[in-house]
């Protein structure tokens, strides 16, 4: 993979470790009102608390991949004066500036999760055609159904590169979401339901977690904050 001019000048100018954090959200139709509302809502909270944290947004890179009849990432460079690259949408959080989502389509999670797993793949590549070190990558997905695209190859290669340590993937049912299916793209740790629409408060959570991994080294376990944003299923 060739690297571009603006790639080499930004780890020359920033060569900290990175932690890549791709977030596959569902915007289908039914996430329509208050529930797309909340998700905006939690990322701008997501941004502000991990921007706090200087060293954090130095190392934690996101791109989000919105998943609502179409899988495509968005732009969520704060300077977007140069053309935007879906195949490299990762940006480092003190540049970070999350769009406003829509709503609308069908569901193509199968679709989002293969596009995460390689976007985080040809990321990691870069860093090392850069000597830079990283985190393991996370995957973030968010959805309140099931897919509606072909979906058992997509969690079959999402458990393997768990299994790999290739990933750290957690997998959130807003209501109405199908958690057996969940269930089946991760084979580490249970999938997790939304205590109603506390997206603030699922990002909350994400940005000490990712505080807590980049104030570590790469390769040490963080102990990460406890989950208090979801409910478990009786």
């Amino acid at each position: 993979m060739a690297l571009t001019v603006l790639e080499q000048a930004e780890f020359a100018d920033n060569p900290e470790p990175r932690c890549p954090v791709a977030l596959a959200l569902d915007t289908s139709g039914s996430m329509q009102g208050e529930p797309i509302r909340e998700l905006n809502e939690g990322l701008r909270a997501f941004r502000d608390a991990i921007q706090a944290d200087r060293l954090a947004s130095l190392r934690v890179e996101v791109a989000i991949i919105p998943f609502g009849g179409l899988v495509r990432p968005v732009d969520v460079r704060a300077d977007n004066r140069a053309p935007f690259d879906a195949s490299q949408p990762f940006v480092t959080v003190d540049s970070f500036d999350p769009p406003i989502l829509t709503a609308s389509g069908d569901t193509p999670m199968g679709a989002a999760v293969r596009q995460g797993l390689q976007l985080l793949r040809d990321r990691k590549e870069v860093y090392k055609q850069n000597g830079i070190d990283y985190f393991r990558p996370w995957m973030f997905l968010i959805t309140d159904g099931k897919p509606t695209d072909e979906w058992q190859l997509a969690a079959q290669q999402l458990r393997e590169e768990e299994g790999r340590k290739g990933v750290i993937f957690f997998a959130v049912g807003v209501e109405g979401a199908d958690l057996p299916i969940l269930t089946q793209f991760s084979g580490q740790r249970a999938p997790l339901r939304l205590k109603g629409l506390a997206f603030a408060e699922l990002f909350q959570w994400l940005s000490k977690s990712l505080s807590a991994v980049t104030h570590s080294k790469p390769g040490e376990q963080a102990p990460l904050p406890p989950v208090g944003w979801a409910q478990v299923d009786t």
